[in-house]
């Protein structure tokens, strides 16, 4: 015997408990579908991570240090002039980044010409590599002829032993063949490969870039990074699948920039050096005609001496000539270096000023000595000034020399280029983990969601709510969807099959029905006579099923029972009972047939049955005709219980019609499919239509974790069995 109440909820449905618990119900009742989805989800994530490309990568470490000249015992102006202050980071970051640097790289390791395996879409490239079936080729030169598109051409290889293969365009034509190792030349095109790896008909795709493109490709694939706060160590890094390849590029750049910084470094004493040497042969010339221009004014005038206020008057001289020569040196170096109006700038005009005033000052001493006196004067301050700026600048000649030679730039590689032994890219456990956790709470969404969205009453309260009581909870028969499932099959049963009441009466469905017998049993003793009617809101709730077993039930009991069938459209109850659809209530209402012929036996004691008969074109018209009063009026006197099952009321007006003659009616709502608000109109509906509805059958009550723990309890969660031994 199965106990069958509908006690009201322990606990309010505004609570926070409630809400929690029918969430942690909610969860157990989606638990398949979430186990399953986060099951795929992971099986997804473990089939990326074993065929996604490892990605590696490689770095080197470059330390920038403070400028300094190269051999610091030089000091004075040669250390001011060629001294400097610390580098920036950021500049330096952006020097490794520019152009100029990586443009080098580019050149040399042929980064313009971009090639790489054809392999099936998503994951051929992963298979390969799982099974060792990888192919490589490199090429060190491609040339396209002039006006011809640069990317979309094909290598295909032809004769994997020999390493022959075959250029094609776009279009599949051939443009030329080759051999590895060897120049193939055809219609402009130059194509050198010098390593091929793979088996015949593998393929290849070819491009050309331009160097502009080939660089910005690279700067967007070059990370430089300063490691710490202003520590002036950079770290140059690169991600990519062909381990060999990114060390090169990391190796190539790295060197570049240091080579740079060092010609960087070294081109002011090149510059300086340069200027220097293309004034010293008009220095030494200089020199040579002041000397002999003395010589020969002396064989003129018999060797003239100087006095000894001449020869005063010259060492003053020869020392302000050397003094503003050195100046005239600081000035062009300062001028390179600041503006006019910098402070070192504006001392070293001052200091000139200062000179030259003295140097005029001491050319008035000098137009006081005899006109001879004066020319030997001019003639050998010449030679001597001369001969100081020469000897000058021989020694700074020297000195750069040392410098250039001395440089080693403010730039020191620490670490060379290395790459990671293990990849970086993919983190197969952690896609796995994720992957995983994603399809948990992607199905976690998924189940709140269509609980959000569920409009299908799946508590009795709900319907209680509208003022309908419920008269009945039945809970959903696995072997009734096995029925079912034969009935769409078409097998041949009878009735002892195919009416659950007599095939399984122990089923909790049936009792279910027991307790409705009671239940109906009160409901009808005021009721105006003994025919009860049931329809529902929409097709598919189970009224056929409800309306057939319970007359059953009902006959075991002891009474005669008589079920019709109303529903003229689509009623189907005739499977259940194991009769022949014709003839019916059509073929009776149309006058075709007498009453005690459309009157079946289905094989249950007690139980008679009128099926639909043909379906006529107007149901609604002939349910209107005098003869369903007639017959409805005969059952109600020859029957103990009169079962009329109908359409839905809020499909046809079939059920109006018919409710009419009935004393009792009913309507059965299916679980978690009919809204409130439809059974609400359901019952306004009939209102409407003069019939007052006695009651509601829940059908199909399915036990779910989410009614349990929100509260729901009691709705044939228990069952009592005989003991069979």
């Amino acid at each position: 015997m199965s106990i069958a109440q509908n006690p009201q909820p322990s606990t309010s449905p505004g609570t926070d408990e409630v809400d929690i618990g029918k969430l942690f119900g909610i969860l157990i009742d989606n638990r398949w579908m979430i186990i399953i989805t986060t099951f795929i989800f992971a099986v997804i994530g473990i089939g990326y991570a074993l065929l996604a490309t490892p990605i590696y990568k490689a770095d080197a470490l470059i330390q920038i240090e403070a400028k300094s000249s190269g051999m610091p015992a030089l000091g004075g102006d040669m250390a001011e002039m060629f001294g400097g202050g610390e580098s920036s980071a950021t500049t330096e970051t952006e020097i490794i980044k520019s152009r100029m640097v990586l443009g080098e790289t580019v050149d040399k390791l042929n980064l313009t010409t971009v090639v790489s395996p054809e392999y099936l879409p998503m994951v051929g490239k992963g298979l390969a590599r799982l099974m060792g079936e990888q192919h490589f080729i490199n090429v060190s030169r491609f040339t396209v002829a002039d006006g011809r598109e640069l990317g979309g051409y094909q290598i295909v290889v032809t004769n994997a032993d020999k390493g022959e293969y075959q250029l094609n365009d776009s279009e599949g034509r051939k443009i030329l063949t080759g051999k590895v190792g060897e120049l193939a030349q055809a219609n402009g095109y130059q194509l050198f490969v010098t390593d091929l790896q793979a088996t015949k008909d593998a393929e290849f795709s070819l491009a050309k870039i331009s160097r502009i493109d080939a660089i910005q490709n690279l700067q967007r694939s070059l990370s430089v990074a300063e490691q710490g706060k202003q520590t002036g160590i950079l770290q140059l890094s690169m991600t990519g699948e062909n381990r060999a390849d990114i060390k090169a590029i990391v190796d190539d750049i790295s060197k570049n920039y240091f080579l740079q910084n060092v010609e960087r470094n070294s081109a002011e004493a090149e510059n300086s050096l340069t200027f220097l040497k293309q004034h010293l042969p008009e220095i030494k010339i200089q020199l040579m005609t002041a000397e002999d221009k003395l010589n020969s004014y002396r064989q003129q005038n018999e060797s003239v001496d100087l006095s000894l206020e001449a020869k005063s008057a010259l060492e003053t001289m020869v020392g302000l000539e050397s003094q503003l020569n050195q100046l005239t040196f600081k000035e062009t170096d300062i001028s390179q270096r600041f503006t006019k109006e910098h402070p070192a700038y504006i001392s070293l005009m001052d200091k000139r000023k200062t000179l030259l005033k003295e140097q005029a000052r001491l050319n008035k001493r000098i137009e006081t000595l005899p006109a001879t006196q004066r020319e030997i004067l001019r003639l050998t301050r010449d030679v001597e000034v001369n001969q100081q700026i020469y000897v000058q600048l021989l020694n700074k000649v020297q000195e750069l020399n040392i410098v250039k030679a001395s440089t080693v730039g403010n730039v020191r590689i620490l670490d060379a280029a290395q790459v990671y032994t293990n990849a970086v890219k993919p983190k197969k456990a952690l896609i796995v983990v994720l992957a995983t956790l994603l399809g948990g709470m992607l199905s976690v969404a998924i189940a709140f969601l269509r609980a959000a969205l569920h409009r299908g009453v799946e508590s009795p309260d709900e319907i209680e709510a509208l003022g309908l009581p419920v008269y009945a909870s039945i809970p959903l028969s696995a072997w009734q969807t096995d029925l079912e499932k034969k009935f769409k099959s078409k097998q041949q049963l009878n009735v002892n099959q195919a009416l659950l009441a007599v095939a399984n009466p122990a089923d909790l469905s049936i009792e279910a029905l027991r307790s409705l017998r009671t239940s109906l049993h009160f409901a009808m003793m005021e009721a105006r006579n003994n025919i009860v009617m049931i329809s529902g809101p929409s097709p598919g709730i189970g009224k056929s099923f409800v309306s057939a077993n319970m007359a059953a039930v009902m006959a075991k009991g002891g009474q005669r029972v008589l079920v019709i069938d109303a529903d003229m459209r689509k009623g189907r109850m005739e499977r259940q009972m194991c009769v022949d659809s014709k003839p019916g209530l059509a073929d009776y209402l149309s006058g075709q047939q007498t009453l005690e012929q459309v009157i079946k036996s289905p094989g249950v004691e007690g139980l008679d049955f009128i099926a639909r008969g043909a379906v006529p074109p107007n149901p609604s018209e002939l349910l209107m005709h005098p003869r369903l009063k007639t017959l409805l009026d005969w059952a109600s006197d020859n029957y103990d219980l009169v079962l009329v099952d109908t359409p839905p009321i809020l499909a046809v007006t079939d059920p109006a019609i018919v409710g009419a003659h009935a004393g009792t009616t009913m309507i059965v709502a299916r679980f978690g499919l009919n809204p409130v608000k439809e059974i609400e109109v359901t019952k306004h509906r009939f209102e409407q239509n003069g019939i007052e509805v006695k009651g509601c059958i829940l059908n199909a009550v399915v036990r779910k974790a989410s009614s349990t723990y929100g509260g729901n309890y009691g709705y044939y969660n228990y069952s009592y069995a005989s003991d069979n031994k």
